[in-house]
């Protein structure tokens, strides 16, 4: 993620929760005071957002005298009383920063175990874990970032980094070969390498995209396992596949037993339980 465009989404958090002041402990905890504390795993899972959760202390502290002592990173098994890391410094820099630093880190946290999850439903087969991009707005590439590190695989960032013709933009387009032919015409016209992935809702419109050709990826949306099944062996290899609509951590193994290349669950992202981390006296 672009450091300046983290720093930036912090400082705004910051702003947010802090305002004219963090009166609470401005109220009774004297200026200078000086503290230690501990950050704590109270849930077992994948560790993520320890770099962002000590940037949040960094740009609370401008006078540079919070210390940071780091024991684990992103991507740890961790289980319940791990300490993951230690700070001492003022007092009111690390009440003040605490809440938008925990925010940070239980979310991604959270997102990265279930992610994981998955992950582990899908070992010794062919199918590989998709996120999507039903995300918090603001929160993309921290949320992707949490994916990748449970083990999942990045779909695209956003609209600008692939095609993906939906339903709605053949609908508009006047058919399925027309918004493909269009596709191609406007990448090859303004020199675009970008991947092409379309969607197809049932069998008729997959014998109207494989007469067409000319993608990279179909998406098979809302097909029924066996359908699904019927569907990958018709392509057969010629192009990538990916299976997507209301496919859940039960009935993920089922759809991928049909050897389709990819699965894409939008709740990697936006159906979390944040992880229990807290911060305690250390």
């Amino acid at each position: 993620m672009n450091t300046n465009h983290l720093e930036q989404h912090i400082l705004n958090a910051l702003e947010e929760d802090i305002r004219q002041g963090d009166f609470s402990s401005i109220a009774c905890i004297d200026e200078n005071a000086q503290r230690k504390v501990k950050l704590i795993a109270k849930d077992s899972g994948i560790l993520c957002g320890v770099d962002v959760f000590c940037k949040v202390f960094e740009l609370m502290d401008s006078k540079k005298d919070i210390l940071i002592q780091r024991f684990l990173n992103d991507g740890t098994n961790v289980k319940k009383g791990d300490i993951i890391l230690k700070i001492s410094g003022n007092a009111r820099n690390i009440l003040g920063a605490e809440r938008t630093a925990l925010n940070y880190i239980q979310l991604m946290s959270g997102i990265a175990t279930t992610t994981n999850t998955y992950v582990k439903e899908l070992e010794g087969m062919h199918t590989r874990l998709l996120d999507t991009r039903k995300t918090t707005p603001g929160l993309r590439m921290l949320q992707k970032y949490a994916v990748k590190t449970g083990g999942g695989v990045n779909h695209r960032i956003g609209l600008f980094d692939m095609i993906m013709l939906k339903d709605n933009h053949i609908d508009f387009a006047g058919g399925i070969k027309q918004a493909i032919t269009k596709t191609n015409e406007y990448l090859k016209a303004n020199n675009l390498n970008l991947k092409i992935e379309i969607e197809v809702r049932n069998f008729d419109e997959l014998d109207q995209v494989l007469q067409c050709g000319n993608v990279d990826r179909i998406m098979l949306d809302n097909f029924t396992p066996e359908d699904l099944s019927k569907a990958v062996k018709i392509i057969d290899g010629r192009y990538e596949t990916e299976a997507s609509g209301g496919i859940n951590f039960t009935t993920l193994k089922t759809y991928a037993q049909s050897n389709v290349d990819f699965i894409s669950v939008g709740a990697l992202t936006h159906h979390i339980s944040a992880m229990d981390i807290s911060l305690v006296s250390d």
